[in-house]
């Protein structure tokens, strides 16, 4: 017989501390009081110890059998999560996916995705709401939210999607009428479009000192972004929502290294509460568009 203790063993032997004696164990588990005692001894036996001390009245947990059990209990629970995913993989995920992020991300990101998405998972039907600002999900019945930058939440779980590089951007004809731009300190004399209603979005981790003054503010990332390519200023933004616009020339990159890299805008991650009941759904979408996205 293999050392390692079987799954079956794990389970008597914690049925037996939790009913507190060897024949309440076996009537719970409809066993004979005799097979309990050799499941017993045959972890004994492996881990070369004495997990539990018999007497005639009571069973106590030796030091041993304390420390044993609390490693039995995680790794059997363990055990069941994943039955319970290859479960899931066998079904197919269906019903209702409230997803939320940022506008620019929504448009730039998952809206050239549903399509395939839908095709894939036919009986999952989705819910896309945008907002530039973080939001309750319980608040606003959202399984689920991609953000950008730092968590907070720790009642959150979160699965990171990568990275997404900030690029100091201007149109070409914004740049042809405005005051030279070759340094992070020429910044000042610049029209800057920032953000509304999330004022952290407009701390520029430029590499040097710097106070900024915001010509124009948009509560949109996607505002903030067609007001770079109607000529309106320079701004910071993602690489994941300007990476067309760099490579069609409508918007050029400025002082690209005035920026620190790694920040605490880089990061894109998926949140979702842990007891959440729809996370085959979740999982679902979330491998799905992973390996996809163009950050």
């Amino acid at each position: 017989m293999s050392q390692h203790a079987k799954t079956e063993d794990l389970e008597i032997f914690i049925t037996v501390v939790d009913s507190g004696s060897f024949s309440a164990a076996a009537n719970l588990l409809d066993q004979q009081v005799a097979k309990v005692s050799r499941a017993v001894s045959r972890l004994e036996n492996a881990l070369q110890c004495t997990l539990l001390n018999r007497t005639t009245r009571r069973l106590e947990l030796t030091e041993e059998g304390h420390t044993f059990i609390k490693y039995a209990r995680d790794g059997l629970n363990t055990l069941q999560t994943g039955e319970e995913a290859i479960k899931l993989l066998k079904q197919s995920p269906s019903g209702k996916l409230r997803v939320d992020a940022a506008s620019p991300f929504v448009l730039h990101q998952l809206v050239p995705l549903i399509e395939q998405f839908t095709q894939q998972y036919p009986q999952i039907t989705l819910d896309i709401t945008s907002h530039d600002s973080i939001i309750d999900l319980l608040e606003h019945k959202t399984d689920l939210a991609i953000r950008i930058g730092d968590l907070k939440d720790s009642n959150l779980h979160a699965r990171k999607l990568g990275t997404s590089e900030l690029h100091l951007v201007a149109s070409p004809e914004y740049l042809k009428k405005a005051p030279k731009l070759s340094q992070a300190s020429d910044l000042r004399h610049h029209k800057l479009i920032g953000f509304t209603d999330s004022p952290s979005l407009n701390n520029w981790p430029i590499n040097i000192p710097l106070k900024l003054s915001f010509g124009i503010s948009a509560s949109s990332g996607e505002t903030i972004r067609q007001l770079c390519i109607a000529n309106q200023g320079v701004a910071l933004l993602s690489h994941f929502m300007v990476t067309d616009d760099l490579k069609t020339g409508r918007l050029v990159t400025v002082l690209p290294k005035s920026i620190k890299t790694p920040n605490h805008r880089e990061d894109i991650q998926a949140v979702y509460y842990k007891n959440s009941a729809v996370s085959s759904r979740i999982l679902a979408f979330l491998d799905f568009i992973k390996p996809k996205l163009k950050l």
